[in-house]
């Protein structure tokens, strides 16, 4: 019964670890499917979630019951499969009513389905904290069976022993009773942080003067009846503006308001989080909940972390000095005047400026290449060929919303289906504001066969017009390709436990295999089979792509200043602090974003207020730095062998996507490698 079951949101992938084998109702419940069969999202109600809930615990109640009231010997099939057996009972239902929490346009649905994943997370939790649960696994464990098991197995086994004695095992009832009412309590509030977050329709109306520099279809699409321009800070309409817009008051004034978004309430209950997080580890006899969630990752403890982050800050900070010394100077430019400092709401104007100045590198130029649906057709035969599959449209799907589209994956060797996926590509209101692959069913292994994995790609890339199509900026470009990675992995799994499924991998290494992947959205071979011309068809110039690969690494000092300022603050979080009046939550900001980047923190500013990530990758951050060491070295082999070599794909998938978490990380990057892996193409990467 590993911990990652019991994470509330499961991670900022959205990435879940059961799968589902229960049969329909009489009344036709359409989140209860009959197996290997799509769910038909189009027929559910609020009503169906909260039945389909209440009828997958019953199921899942009774199987545990099964287990603890085995009076036969017990084997691995019968207690530790059928505990597997019970999380996937339940998961079709939990994963795809939070997913319809995060995409529905019906308040009710979204309401319902949070409601759900409250209760089912609750319900683990009582399952994690079950002493005759723990005695039937614990008392397999002393067994002869259990002493010979290898593998994934194995794994599986000292996973779950460890995961229950984290829930408070080895403490008293009494203990144990309060770390379940805690646990609660993180539940509601992590759930309340991110429909915060989601709820959040902030916008500021602008005149003809502050758009002064935003192209003219930007602006066709947020002109209003008076003439003036309505601009809300989904990122189709925040970064375009951040990047373009000359008025420097303008772009400060959407940058507060962006960096304000859930402000105030996600203050009270982001302070209420880390506090309950910090009385959850000391039930649990931890100093800290940073110690407690790396002694799970790769890292194994909070002062690897540290080490991490420091020692990479040190690497790159010379870097990004020359970086904002490089903006400095076209600022001063401008301005008639010296200037030294870059405050945080100019840095992508700037940073657009220099790709102009120096690499002749137009940002809006470069977007006329990557319009979504030749984007969409690139990745697609990029990752077919990559990796011996094929992608086919579903004819009028079920589907939540009619900009969904739903494909079949087949295995081109065997033919067979191997799951399913779903596009939701463009914002809306109430939809999730950020880019995730979200698990509607995971892989496992049944006696009627293998759980065919289905999951939901969800971003927010620009809606297409009358006017204009949607155009990607290549920073989308290089996001569509990392997401995907994710959805892969969750699909071409073959793990026969849903524990160990797809993305169940330690998380400081889920990254990885996505971040492998971005990589083909830099280089010409890959390019010359999507970077097409909206207009004209015409493949994109070598001199374009060379202009963009030279830019490749302007800010990377910046940039990277920046994500370690991210793990270091969630870090900071997690390990020892608790917020008081002096020490608030914002004073750590401040005095953090002061510190590491080389951005001025601007007052009045509340980003941890609108940071999903607090929720589900908490102390867990430095892992999207952490993973890239393994993607950069993962690369170096294709980078070598070929981009579109299909037996180094073949072998890629074979050793790193299809085991997910049956074999620790490290062993997969070396099977893939050849030899242990090494640090030498990340600090190449890193443009220093």
């Amino acid at each position: 019964m590993k911990t990652f079951y019991l994470t509330l949101l499961k991670n900022i992938l959205f990435i879940f670890i059961l799968t589902n084998f229960t049969i329909s109702l009489e009344a036709k419940n359409p989140l209860l499917v009959n197996f290997n069969q799509p769910v038909m999202f189009s027929l559910v109600t609020s009503s169906d979630i909260k039945l389909a809930t209440d009828d997958v615990i019953q199921k899942a109640e009774k199987i545990k019951n099964n287990i603890i009231s085995l009076t036969e010997p017990r084997t691995f099939n019968n207690t530790l499969k059928k505990l597997d057996d019970l999380y996937a009972e339940v998961e079709i239902v939990w994963s795809a009513s939070y997913l319809l929490a995060n995409v529905s346009t019906d308040e009710a649905i979204r309401a319902e389905g949070l409601i759900t994943a409250e209760r089912v997370s609750n319900y683990f939790n009582q399952l994690q904290l079950n002493e005759a649960l723990f005695n039937s696994v614990h008392d397999y464990a002393k067994s002869e069976e259990a002493n010979q098991l290898m593998g994934y197995q194995k794994k599986y086994l000292d996973e779950t022993i460890l995961s229950f004695r984290r829930s408070g095992f080895g403490q008293s009832k009494e203990i144990r009773d309060q770390i379940k009412d805690v646990q609660s309590e993180i539940t509601a509030l992590s759930l309340q942080f991110n429909k915060n977050i989601a709820e959040v329709d902030d916008f500021l109306i602008f005149s003809e003067k502050e758009l002064s520099g935003l192209p003219d279809n930007y602006k066709k699409v947020r002109i209003m009846d008076n003439g003036q321009y309505k601009v809300d800070v989904t990122y189709p309409s925040y970064i375009p503006f951040m990047t373009l817009a000359d008025s420097d008051e303008a772009r400060k004034k959407l940058f507060k308001v962006f960096k304000n978004r859930a402000y105030p309430k996600n203050i009270s209950v982001l302070d209420n989080l880390i506090k309950k997080r910090v009385e959850l580890v000391k039930l649990l006899g931890y100093s800290s909940y940073a110690e407690y969630i790396t002694e799970i990752r790769m890292t194994k403890n909070p002062k690897t972390v540290w080490a991490f982050e420091k020692k990479l800050q040190k690497k790159v900070n010379k870097k990004a000095k020359k970086d904002v010394a490089l903006m400095a100077g076209i600022k001063s430019k401008r301005l008639g005047r010296e200037v030294a400092v870059i405050e945080a709401w100019e840095a992508d104007y700037y940073e657009n400026l220099v790709k102009k100045e120096f690499f002749q590198l137009d940002s809006e130029e470069l977007k006329q290449y990557f319009e979504f649906n030749n984007v969409t057709a690139g990745l697609f035969e990029i990752y077919q060929e990559l990796f011996g599959i094929h992608f086919q449209e579903v004819v009028n799907p079920s589907i939540w919303h009619e900009d969904v589209l739903m494909y079949e994956v087949f295995d081109k060797q065997t033919k067979q289906l191997i799951g399913q996926f779903y596009l939701d590509m463009f914002p809306r209101k109430n939809k999730y504001s950020h880019t995730a692959a979200f698990s509607i069913i995971m892989g496992k292994q049944f006696e009627q066969g293998y759980q065919k994995p289905t999951y939901a790609l969800v971003c927010n890339f620009p809606k297409p017009t009358l006017e204009q199509p949607s155009l990607l900026s290549h920073r989308e470009v290089e996001t569509y390709f990392h997401e995907f990675g994710h959805l892969l992995h969750g699909i071409l799994t073959t793990s026969k436990l849903i524990g160990f499924s797809g993305t169940s991998v330690k998380r400081d290494f889920v990254e990885a295999p996505s971040q492998m992947l971005e990589n083909w959205a830099w280089k010409k071979e890959s390019l010359a089979l999507f970077a097409k011309h909206y207009k004209t068809g015409a493949i994109i110039p070598d001199e374009l792509v060379e202009k963009m690969i030279a830019a490749k690494n302007v800010n990377s000092g910046t940039k990277n200043l920046q994500q370690i300022y991210y793990g270091t603050l969630d870090f900071t979080f997690h390990d020892g602090f608790i917020p008081t009046e002096k020490e608030t939550t914002t004073t750590i900001v401040k005095d953090l974003q002061n510190s590491i980047t080389l951005y001025p923190y601007v007052e009045g500013t509340h980003f941890q207020a609108s940071f999903g990530h607090l929720v589900g990758y908490a102390a867990s951050y430095y892992g999207y730095k952490w993973s890239e060491v393994y993607a950069a070295d993962m690369f170096s082999v294709f980078e070598s062998e070929g981009m579109l070599n299909a037996e180094v794909g073949a072998r890629y998938r074979k050793t790193i996507l299809e085991p997910g978490g049956t074999k620790d990380p490290l062993i997969l990057v070396s099977d893939f490698l050849g030899r242990k892996p090494n640090n030498k193409a990340f600090i190449d990467n890193l443009g220093l």
